[in-house]
């Protein structure tokens, strides 16, 4: 386990390491999700082994602290994730990034160009959403305030998520999985999908195929982003199909 200082106070972005070539490859997970068990098995797939690996949990979630101090916009997480891979020297990387993490993956990309080459975008949140009293994602935690989830929010989230998704955003610090939740909600200025068709890196994004037509599918086509969909698969693809995840993966890694 490798780990970086990533604030003035000292707290630490962990990873796990995967040794192989550069240029490097890093995977960022979703809100209340963790790297390590979201994406192990894609990433030692021969399709996708022999590079460079950073397994890496965002600030708050996993393995990494988790300061009751921090903001966690998507600007925020961006900005202590720089901070982690310049640690790790890590430049140039190509970043495939789940949910929430796309969202920071594409601050990421606008705010520090030099540490990202190529996006791959799992499902990611492009727009700002409506709070939605009792639904089991990031609508659901940001519907409360934050004394009203840290007070007993939490365990109402916890038991309409199921144990599956609850098993590792357990791990997560209750003030910032409120305030991810919050910010993911509220979306960046621009917003994601606009700094996204900005960008002039590499770029595709995978949704499952269950979900129809991607909204905006055809602006982002004509900006360059590959839209590709999966079948046989829920919003957690790399979970669900991993043959299809890493056969589309990887093909959008050959992409130019």
């Amino acid at each position: 386990m490798r780990a970086a200082a990533v604030t003035p106070e000292g707290d630490h972005i962990r990873w796990v390491e995967l040794p192989g070539q550069e240029p490097p490859r890093v995977y960022v997970h979703g809100l209340g999700a963790t790297s390590p068990a979201y994406f192990t098995e894609v990433a030692v797939d021969p399709r996708l082994a022999g590079r460079r690996s950073l397994l890496i949990d965002l600030l708050g979630h996993g393995i990494s602290d988790r300061p009751a101090g921090f903001d966690y916009t998507l600007e925020g997480h961006a900005d202590a994730l720089a901070g982690a891979l310049t640690q790790a020297g890590v430049e140039g990387a190509e970043l495939i990034a789940h949910s929430m993490g796309g969202s920071v993956a594409i601050v990421l990309a606008a705010r520090h160009p030099g540490l990202v080459s190529r996006l791959v975008l799992i499902d990611a949140n492009l727009d700002p959403v409506p709070r939605v009293p009792g639904s089991s994602g990031s609508s659901g935690i940001a519907f409360y305030s934050e004394e009203e989830f840290l007070e007993g929010g939490w365990a109402e989230v916890r038991d309409r998520v199921g144990a599956h998704w609850w098993s590792t955003m357990r791990l997560a610090g209750r003030e910032a999985l409120h305030r991810s939740a919050f910010h993911l909600t509220r979306g960046t200025v621009p917003t994601m999908r606009e700094l996204l068709l900005d960008l002039k890196i590499p770029r595709s994004f995978l949704l499952p195929e269950a979900d129809g037509p991607l909204p905006g599918a055809d602006a982002l086509t004509e900006s360059g982003v590959s839209v590709v969909s999966i079948p046989d698969c829920g919003h957690n693809i790399m979970l669900d199909n991993p043959e299809a995840f890493v056969e589309a993966t990887a093909a959008a890694l050959e992409e130019r």
